[in-house]
C-alpha cells in the first residue's frame, strides 16, 4: 500500500460529469489499495468569475475579503468531489486549507506556506477515507485569517501535502499526458518527456511552461517529493519529475542511469513587458537605485540589459511580468529627477524564448544551434540571457511561436505524431 496524493485543476473538475470522471480515478486508486489525498482546484473558470465579480463591486477589492471570497471556489469543488465519491460507496471527507492545517504566512493573495500540521488528515486516513483537500488556501494563526497562495496554489497546495505526509507520490493531474518538450498548443509534434530533472522543471517554469508551477517544483525540489504529472483524461502514464538523487520509477532495479539529452525542452512566454531607462548617469551606483526603485514596487525583474556608454550616459533595459509593469513605470517615474534619467520606455509586444537542458553544462554548440536557427528564420534578438542550463532570448511577439517551432526543430525534438491535448486550456 502506497500513500498517493492526487491534484486536479479546474479544467479537471470544469462540470458534474468531469468531477464524476475524477472522483471514479481516484475510488480506481483506492480500489488498488492505497490511500488516497486529493487536493482540488476551484470549477473551470470560478476564479476568475469571482475576481470579475470583485472588481465590479470595488474597483480596489479589499485583499482580506478578496481571499475569503477566492477561498470559495474550492470549497464547492472539494465538497461536490466528495459526494460524488461517497455515490461510489466510499467514504471521503473533504476539508479546507485551514482545516488541513496549511499554515501560511499573513500575505492575502500571495501567502507561503510556513508550515503543515495535517493532524486531522491522518486521522481520516487511518479510519479509512479519501481525503479531499480544498487547493490555492490556507490559515495565517496570528490574524486567523483565510489566505490564498496565488497562481498555481493548488499545485503547491498538494506538493505541500505530500511532503508533510511523506508520500509515495504526487501526481498532478491537468489536460496533457505529461510534461512536453515544449507547449503542445504551441508546437503540436512536442513529444512527452518520460522524465526530467526537477533542475530542468524549475527553469522551465520559471520562462512559461505551465503545466506545473516554479513554486510547487521549487517545493518539491526541496522537500524530496516525486511529481507525476499526468493527464485527468487519459490513462497513459505521464512523466516523472525527479529531484536529485530520485530514481526513476519506470527503471528496472540495477539499470544502468540514462544520459540526459542536451536539451529537455524549449519553453514559450508572453507574459513579459520590457522597461528601459534611458540616459541614465554612467556612474556607480546608478543600476543599484535604479533597481532598488524597482525592488519597491514589488515587481519582480528578470533579464538585464546595459548598453555601453558613449556620451557619459547609457540606457538601461530588463524584462518584468506584464502584470508588474505599470508599478514599476509608476516608480521610477516619481524617482526621475534624484536618479537622473532622462525618460521611460515600456514596451509589452515581446515574447521571451527559452531553451533548458541539463546537458547544456557538458556540450559546446548549443547556443550555436539556437542562433543559427533563429538567423536562417530571419528572426531578430533583443536581448539574451543564459544559465548554466538554460538560454533565453526576447522576440517580438509576432515571432515567439515561429521562433519555437524552429528552434524545436533545429534541436531534433519534433515527434513523428501531434500531441494530443484533452481540454484545451493547460490546466
Amino acid at each position: 500500500m502506497a500513500l498517493i496524493v492526487q491534484k486536479y485543476g479546474g479544467s479537471s473538475v470544469a462540470d458534474a460529469e468531469s468531477i464524476k470522471r475524477v472522483a471514479k480515478r481516484i475510488v480506481d486508486t483506492r480500489r488498488a489499495g492505497h490511500d488516497v489525498v486529493v487536493a482540488v482546484s476551484a470549477m473551470g473558470d470560478t476564479t476568475d468569475e469571482l475576481l470579475d465579480l470583485a472588481n465590479e463591486v470595488a474597483p480596489i477589492p479589499a485583499p482580506r475579503e478578496l481571499d475569503m471570497l477566492l477561498s470559495s471556489g474550492e470549497r464547492i469543488s472539494m465538497a461536490l468531489l466528495a459526494m460524488a465519491i461517497h455515490s461510489m460507496g466510499f467514504e471521503a471527507r473533504s476539508f479546507t486549507g485551514s482545516q488541513a492545517g496549511m499554515i501560511t504566512d499573513s500575505q492575502h493573495g500571495a501567502a507561503r506556506i510556513v508550515d503543515v500540521t495535517p493532524v486531522r488528515l491522518r486521522e481520516a486516513l487511518d479510519e479509512g477515507a479519501i481525503v479531499i483537500v480544498a487547493g490555492f488556501q490556507g490559515f495565517n494563526r496570528d490574524t486567523r485569517d483565510i489566505t490564498t497562495l496565488g497562481r498555481g496554489g493548488s499545485d503547491t497546495t498538494a506538493v505541500a501535502l505530500a511532503a508533510a505526509l511523506d508520500a509515495d507520490v504526487c501526481e498532478i493531474y491537468s489536460d496533457v499526458d505529461g510534461i512536453f518538450t515544449a507547449d503542445p498548443r504551441v508546437i503540436p509534434k512536442a513529444q512527452k518527456l518520460d522524465h526530467i530533472g526537477s533542475e530542468e522543471m524549475l527553469e522551465l517554469a520559471a520562462n512559461g511552461a505551465k503545466v506545473l508551477y516554479i513554486r510547487a517544483v521549487e517545493y518539491a525540489r526541496r522537500h524530496g517529493v516525486l511529481i507525476h504529472a499526468r493527464s485527468t483524461f487519459s490513462s497513459s502514464e505521464g512523466t516523472y519529475v525527479l529531484g536529485e538523487g530520485m530514481k526513476n520509477p519506470r527503471e528496472a532495479e540495477g539499470a544502468a542511469a540514462m544520459e540526459e539529452p542536451i536539451v529537455a525542452g524549449v519553453a514559450t512566454d508572453f507574459g513579459q513587458a520590457k522597461i528601459t531607462v534611458a540616459g541614465v548617469p554612467d556612474v556607480p551606483g546608478k543600476a543599484a537605485e535604479i533597481f532598488k526603485i524597482v525592488a519597491k514596487s514589488g515587481a519582480n525583474v528578470d533579464m538585464i540589459v546595459q548598453n555601453v556608454s558613449a556620451t557619459g550616459r547609457t540606457d538601461i533595459s530588463f524584462t518584468v511580468p506584464k502584470a508588474d509593469s505599470a508599478a514599476a513605470l509608476k516608480a521610477l517615474a516619481g524617482e526621475q529627477t534624484e536618479v537622473g534619467f532622462q525618460n521611460l520606455v515600456h514596451d509589452d509586444q515581446i515574447g521571451k524564448l527559452s531553451v533548458v537542458g541539463a546537458g547544456m553544462r557538458t556540450h559546446s554548440g548549443v547556443s550555436a544551434v539556437l542562433f543559427e536557427a533563429l538567423s536562417a528564420g530571419g528572426i531578430n534578438i533583443e536581448m539574451i540571457s543564459t544559465s548554466e542550463i538554460r538560454i533565453s532570448v526576447v522576440l517580438r511577439d509576432t515571432d515567439l511561436a515561429e521562433a519555437a517551432r524552429t528552434v524545436h526543430t533545429a534541436y531534433g525534438l519534433d515527434g513523428d505524431a501531434e500531441a494530443t491535448v484533452h481540454a484545451g486550456t493547460g490546466r
